[in-house]
């Protein structure tokens, strides 16, 4: 699951928050401790205008099916469905319709993570998971759930999120996270689902059950979460459940693909419904308690709401954005604390929480469309109107021009691999490139040849076949597929090895001929 630095970073309080400058003081006094600000009556007016928002925005966009909550009070004030559960059928979303909730899977698993901890202290404990280690073994014996949780592990942005789109396992995956190169630790932030789903494995491991297990018997059965599961096949086979949606060239969406997140399960596999998680918004605002229990303890949940990292040390209005326990912390001009979050699969799926905990009020946002910024323009156009009285801008707009530039293909070729050169070298005879390569973290690479001298790539342990089109001289290309795909990227053979160009970005990607 790709991260939004423009937005998800900072979480969609940035957007919405105001710069405010402190005198430059020898010994400035403590600001006064923020009130709440936001009336009933406000959030009434902005519960009203929000199922005309909504309709617009999916007007405007064509995302077939939406959930929306609010919680305001300990009270959930809105909760509605809007659209389809899959296009091309009658059947609509409601309330308890389950959707892919990707990233936003984030602080619902630091949310297990503080019940099953008894001390905030203890997110400060080394992550002892079995097979883990990381490329410095300094940092491998000092890092804990704290630094996973809040991505200041050294890791590189999304580590492992290429392995899980070649059709990878879990295991593999954390075990090989042991080669990518790192960064200084704890003093740079860089996303990585693997990273914390590590450390969220680790904790369970530590109680003696499975993620799976633990999220269900710490959360989501003590707070009537009947609907949420961390496992793919529990979305899949729930009759009420949303489709995810890809938009097609024409602007029409389809649901041509699916997303199964289950490798990283805490990070991004979440499923859920808007019932469900409004009483986990009710619970994160009452600080782990519902309907008069207490489910979670209270300093290990107020530990994630803590800034861990700086995120953006500038971020799109010129403040700081931060990141916690697996929330994006932000502070407004009046003081208060915004606590986000956004979900993303480009295999068709777009969420968003956003809550200011002194005001008591939160809301959640679920889409079963690739992201175009609808759940984060709701959400601020909401804040923005109950704050305001009225909405400063088109956040929609905002939105989805942050969406685009932010999940732009990272490893997408500058090269027009679709378009050879003027003067194109041949290539050799095909018997030049086949053959099986080597590479101690993509596995193993197979190049094979038919009857005509075409050949195909063979990535991942299933494996995944990929035909090449010869470009120049030595030099091939194919489509990339998943997640993560870039479009065409470049196939290099040279002395006896390949490199395959997205794979390159950590100069990880060069397989060597056997």
């Amino acid at each position: 699951m790709r991260t939004l630095p423009a937005l998800g970073a900072a979480g969609a309080a940035v957007l919405l928050a105001a710069a405010a400058a402190l005198p430059a003081t020898a010994a400035p006094s403590p600001p006064p401790a923020p009130k709440p600000q936001i009336s009933d009556a406000a959030v009434d007016k902005a519960v009203a205008r929000l199922d005309r928002t909504v309709e617009d925005m999916m007007r405007r966009t064509g995302v077939p099916g939406v959930a929306v909550a609010v919680v305001h009070d300990d009270k959930v004030v809105h909760i509605k469905g809007y659209g389809l559960r899959r296009t091309g059928e009658s059947a609509t979303v409601g309330p308890d319709t389950v959707f892919q909730i990707a990233s936003l899977s984030k602080p619902v698993s630091s949310t297990v993570v503080a019940g099953a901890l008894t001390d905030p202290q203890e997110w400060d404990e080394r992550t002892a998971l079995p097979g883990f280690s990381l490329k410095d073994p300094w940092v491998t014996d000092h890092v804990t759930t704290a630094d996973l949780f809040s991505h200041r592990s050294g890791l590189p942005d999304h580590a492992g999120d290429l392995l899980e789109d070649l059709g990878y396992d879990q295991s593999y995956i954390l075990d090989h996270l042991r080669l990518e190169p790192l960064s200084p630790f704890r003093a740079s932030y860089a996303y990585t689902n693997f990273g914390l789903t590590a450390a969220a494995e680790a904790v369970a491991r530590a109680k003696g059950t499975s993620w799976q297990k633990l999220s269900a018997d710490t959360l989501f059965k003590p707070a009537g979460m009947t609907r949420t599961s961390t496992e793919f096949s529990a979305f899949v086979n729930a009759p009420d459940h949303a489709s995810t949606h890809v938009r097609n060239a024409d602007g029409t969406w389809s649901p041509r693909f699916v997303r199964d997140p289950d490798a990283q399960a805490p990070a991004g596999g979440v499923s859920s419904t808007a019932t469900d998680m409004a009483r986990w918004l009710r619970l994160q605002l009452a600080g782990g308690t519902l309907d008069g229990k207490r489910i979670i303890p209270a300093e290990t949940l107020a530990r994630t709401h803590l800034p861990e990292i700086v995120s953006q040390p500038t971020n799109a209005i010129g403040t700081t954005s931060f990141y916690g326990l697996g929330w994006n912390v932000g502070y407004d001009g009046a003081g208060r604390v915004r606590l986000s979050h956004s979900g993303a699969f480009e295999l068709g799926a777009n969420t968003n929480v956003t809550m200011l905990p002194l005001e008591q009020l939160g809301i959640v946002v679920l889409t079963n469309g690739a992201p175009v910024g609808l759940p984060d323009a709701v959400a601020l156009d909401f804040f923005d109107y109950a704050e305001h009285g009225k909405v400063s801008t088109d956040w929609l707009a905002l939105a989805a021009s942050a969406y685009a530039a932010a999940l732009a293909p990272p490893g997408a070729s500058t090269t027009d691999y679709a378009r050879p050169p003027t003067g194109a070298q041949p290539a050799q005879d095909s018997a030049a490139y086949t053959g099986t390569y080597d590479n101690p973290y993509y596995g193993k690479a197979t190049v094979t040849a038919d009857d005509k001298g075409a050949l195909t790539l063979a990535l991942g342990p299933k494996p995944l076949r990929f035909p090449l089109t010869h470009y120049d001289g030595d030099t091939f290309s194919f489509m990339t597929a998943g997640e993560n795909a870039v479009g065409r990227t470049g196939v290099i053979f040279a002395d006896g090895t390949l490199r395959i160009e997205y794979l390159d970005a950590d100069h990880l990607g060069t397989f060597t001929q056997q």
